[in-house]
């Protein structure tokens, strides 16, 4: 058994898109998935599973859209490849204030990515790192106030989810208890 992390894009607390953390596990559940565990309500998921995991995010998707009618961006990514995007943080002084640190997992790598439009974006105050399976940024005067952030997709020219730096860090430890 593997252990994953599943990561949904576009998950409301309440009104639409509204999906319980319980019917999640419950699908994962019903796809194979064993030890299912959510954190919190906006669609992180860790689990085992044995099988082939290529076609599970599609699966997940299709069996979400099945049971509340939306069809969620869902990424897989094994424990340690999770692990390593974190390792991999090129703003260690960042996590001292870890909502400012984000972390948009991308779906797939960009074949040309606008770093011209990105250099545009960011602030003074911001910094932004590209690398294989996420884009970091540390956005120390909010995320909401961040021009960058609302634009990273449309940058990368690929679909991203994102998850500031306390979320991340702990799915993956939420997903060290699955290993150990």
């Amino acid at each position: 058994m593997t252990t994953y992390v599943a990561l949904l894009r576009g998950i409301n607390v309440g009104g639409k898109h509204s999906l319980p953390m319980q019917t999640l596990r419950d699908i994962l559940a019903a796809l194979g998935c064993e030890d299912a565990k959510t954190y919190i309500q906006s669609g992180n998921a860790v689990f085992s599973f044995e099988s082939d995991v290529k076609e599970l995010a599609v699966e997940i998707t299709a069996a979400i859209e099945r049971e509340v009618g939306f069809a969620p961006s869902v990424q897989v990514f094994t424990c340690d490849e999770f692990q390593s995007i974190l390792d991999a943080n090129p703003f260690p002084g960042a996590v001292a204030e870890p909502k400012s640190l984000h972390i948009a997992f991308l779906a797939e790598t960009p074949s040309a990515p606008d770093l011209a439009a990105i250099a545009a974006l960011q602030s003074a105050t911001e910094e932004s790192h590209l690398m294989d399976g996420a884009f970091f940024l540390h956005a120390p005067d909010g995320i909401g106030r961040s021009k960058l952030a609302a634009k990273v997709d449309k940058c990368l020219g690929v679909e991203t989810t994102g998850r500031n730096w306390r979320s991340a860090t702990r799915i993956a430890a939420l997903a060290a208890t699955i290993i150990s």
